[in-house]
């Protein structure tokens, strides 16, 4: 059942260890969100005080799946991660009716200063093209980039739909998957220069969103994303994708089945 519209949804606590319902996947609901939601609740321990505190901001993930942020060193929650990095982030769907109907997902973790120049260039071309408008301030000297090392998370799906998930099951292993690491960068801006249509069809067929101005913005071994301007969705493979052959391979055969599904 897709997250985003679950019929009868409503908000409340449930007992621990009480039955969930059948349709409930909290690992795969939980890293749909962790990959599709691109604003989020930061918490911080506020340095004068220790009190938590929340600031709103954007967010993009790293091929794992850990959550990334860039943030200005002008900021409270960037001295504060520097004074105490223990810190989450809600990430939460939105839409009509009652806003607690909808999922919504709290990590867990301490986040890290991403310092290495490769890794640091790696986070910020998927941060960037995640988050276009980012790319004005991305190359700021008083702007750096954190990764969350995720420790655990809850999922709220709506009304007997939670779960405590450990970091283990919401960010994946990609120690396979160097080709496809290297050759992401270059696939994206091939699929969306030089095949927006196959990329509409990925959203559209695929997805089931509606039609936009629909771009690639990320992949990894199990799916990509894609993005519409504040629209975004995300795409499962049919099985692991580790390399760069692989990958092209792959999604000419999804956008094959695709148009085949759709007539």
């Amino acid at each position: 059942m897709d997250i985003k519209t679950q019929p009868g949804a409503m908000p409340g606590n449930i007992p621990e260890n009480a039955p969930q319902p059948a349709d409930f996947k909290p690992v795969e609901w939980a890293r749909d969100l962790l990959r599709s939601v691109r604003t989020a609740a930061l918490g911080t321990l506020d340095r004068n005080t220790g009190h938590p505190v929340t600031t709103l901001v954007t967010v993009a993930t790293d091929f794992d799946g850990a959550p990334l942020i860039m943030i200005s060193n002008l900021s409270s929650h960037t001295a504060n991660l520097k004074a105490d990095p223990r810190a989450s982030l809600l990430l939460a769907r939105t839409g009509k009716g009652d806003p607690l109907a909808h999922p919504r997902l709290t990590v867990l973790g301490r986040f890290d200063r991403i310092e290495d120049e490769a890794l640091r260039a790696r986070a910020k071309a998927r941060f960037v093209a995640r988050n276009p408008k980012s790319a004005l301030y991305a190359d700021f000297p008083d702007f750096s980039l954190w990764r969350l090392d995720v420790a655990a998370g809850h999922l709220n799906g709506g009304f007997a739909r939670a779960a405590d998930l450990p970091g283990r099951d919401l960010i994946i292993d990609v120690g396979d998957a160097e080709g496809l690491i290297a050759s992401e960068a270059g696939a994206i801006a091939h699929m969306n220069e030089d095949h927006a249509d196959a990329v509409s069809v990925y959203a559209t067929v695929l997805a089931g969103e509606q039609p936009g101005p629909w771009r690639m913005t990320g992949a990894d071994p199990e799916g990509f994303d894609l993005a519409a301007n504040d629209r975004t969705a995300r795409v499962l493979f049919p099985h692991r994708v580790t390399s760069g052959e692989s990958l092209h391979k792959t999604l000419v055969q999804m956008v094959r089945e695709a148009r085949g599904r759709a007539g």
